[in-house]
């Protein structure tokens, strides 16, 4: 028997038993990785003995081999077996096999391996790559795409390409139209220079090498302005493996003379360019001039998404992906999707008396100060608001931690403009009904929270389970009958 735990970030999501670890590899195949998870410990139970494993390869993951590009190893991974190729040009760094560890990574791999089989790469001198002296040109990398393409027999892909990895894409299906079916450019540009004029590049280059490894590079690229020590630990740990300081330096030299616009007129691929406007890396106005340079390019443009779509709530643009390529939008995600999460409900104490008490106006002005203060504190925590309830909110986190941290923020928060908040918290499988959602978990939170105090954050007893070493600490609150929901339920307080 096989116990195992998975984690994202420094949350403990969920435990299962299995008999092989066959079937652990079917369950995350359908639950584990779409949450962005990771296994962190793995116990097999057997014959009055235990062995704990840490950091044990993820039998979901993509297996890593390699394609001979002159006499260069190109690490490269597949997934899918869809009836097309989808080729993803990597952005300035990358690791083929530790970027899963990254939250949101491989659902979003196996999202697009719905319809196409994904391939992903790293360049020469990257991640499990050969290193080399210096760094390689862009005819170089166009090599390296041809030699992955014939390792896996691929007459003719889809090229994606991500931040910097668009001008090799663009070099490409320019030099070779007959190979490339549609071209995708995700958060690019076509002119590095744009943000970091030449008198102060040498400052900026001195101290974005002087942090390399510390995390705070792919903070920014992920959109995670909330991210707790260990995430940052974890990003910082990417960067390391991606490439060492001085060859992110020499990268960051060479990608500053980056030009494609004199090769935007001869590009004849159908074009897909896909931008944010929260872009924190490249700003969306590249993406925007980039598009308009390229003759018949499609240009869509989102709100929300980090540099690093993945991390954000992309199923949009997969959507848009998929239409471009194959000319409709699938049905991959069912009418309601069940999925793990930890459910917030606050609700304002005696909010009635006080409304009466401070009249409509006042009132009015507190309630809006409170969906400001909430829709921010959740962002924060990379929560999602589902809704206002009138006097509270109803949000989904995909960890138990943030969940707690930011019911605890939130309350600290209203207190400040005399607000009293409760609020409760549960974790468990829930429906996904659009935006909405539904099942036994949000009806379990709810029941929590209406048994909280003024200033109060009750969580269930599968949520303290969950975030044990996480550094929060709780009071038991006693056993509840929650109404409609069988059975004792013990509570406790985070404080």
């Amino acid at each position: 028997m096989i116990d195992v735990v998975l984690y994202r970030g420094s949350d403990a999501l969920y435990g299962w038993v299995f008999d092989s670890l066959q079937a652990l590899g079917l369950k995350l195949g359908t639950i584990g990785r779409p949450l962005g998870c990771r296994i962190d410990q793995i116990r097999h139970r057997g014959n009055n003995r235990d062995i704990l494993e840490t950091g044990m390869a993820d039998p979901s993951v993509p297996e890593t081999r390699y394609a001979l590009s002159n006499d260069v190893n190109i690490a490269y991974q597949t997934i899918g077996d869809g009836p097309l190729d989808i080729v993803i040009a990597p952005p300035a760094i990358s690791h083929v096999e530790f970027i899963h560890e990254l939250p949101g990574y491989t659902a979003f791999l196996r999202r697009l391996s719905g319809f196409g089989r994904v391939v992903t790469f790293d360049k020469r001198g990257q991640g499990l790559s050969d290193r080399v002296s210096g760094v390689p040109s862009l005819e170089e990398r166009m090599d390296d795409v041809r030699a992955v393409m014939d390792a896996i027999g691929s007459k003719r892909c889809v090229l994606a390409g991500f931040s910097d990895g668009a001008a090799m894409s663009i070099l490409f299906a320019t030099t070779y139209p007959e190979l490339v079916s549609h071209l995708v450019l995700i958060g690019s540009f076509m002119r590095a220079g744009y943000s970091v004029p030449d008198d102060a590049f040498e400052g900026f280059l001195g101290a974005t090498v002087a942090a390399w490894g510390t995390g705070q590079m792919m903070k920014r690229v992920m959109g995670s302005d909330g991210a707790d020590a260990r995430e940052i630990a974890l990003f910082g740990k990417f960067e390391r493996l991606s490439c060492s300081p001085g060859a992110f330096k020499t990268l960051l030299l060479m990608n500053r003379r980056i030009d494609v616009r004199s090769i935007l007129p001869s590009l004849r691929v159908p074009t897909l360019v896909l931008h944010s406007r929260a872009d924190a890396s490249v700003p969306v106005a590249e993406g925007q001039k980039l598009a308009a340079s390229i003759p018949g390019a499609k240009y869509i443009e989102y709100d929300q998404l980090p540099h690093a779509c993945f991390a954000g709530n992309c199923e949009r643009l997969i959507g848009d992906i998929e239409e471009f390529v194959v000319g409709h939008r699938s049905d991959a995600l069912p009418e309601t999707d069940r999925v793990l999460a930890t459910v917030l409900f606050t609700d304002i104490v005696d909010a009635t008396s006080m409304a009466v008490k401070v009249g409509d106006k006042r009132w009015r002005e507190l309630l809006d100060c409170h969906d400001r203060l909430a829709k921010q504190t959740i962002e924060m925590h990379r929560g999602r608001l589902v809704k206002s309830t009138g006097d509270g909110i109803l949000a989904t986190f995909d960890g138990p931690g943030r969940a707690v941290r930011c019911a605890l923020a939130l309350g600290a928060a209203t207190q400040q403009i005399g607000l009293p908040l409760r609020a409760g918290l549960h974790t468990g499988e829930i429906e996904v009904r659009g935006q909405d959602v539904g099942g036994i978990a949000v009806h379990a939170a709810a029941r929590v929270m209406a048994q909280s105090g003024a200033n109060e954050v009750l969580v269930s007893r599968v949520v303290t389970d969950l975030v044990a070493g996480a550094g929060l600490k709780f009071a038991g609150r006693g056993s509840f009958n929650l109404k409609g929901i069988p059975g004792q339920w013990e509570l406790f307080a985070a404080v």
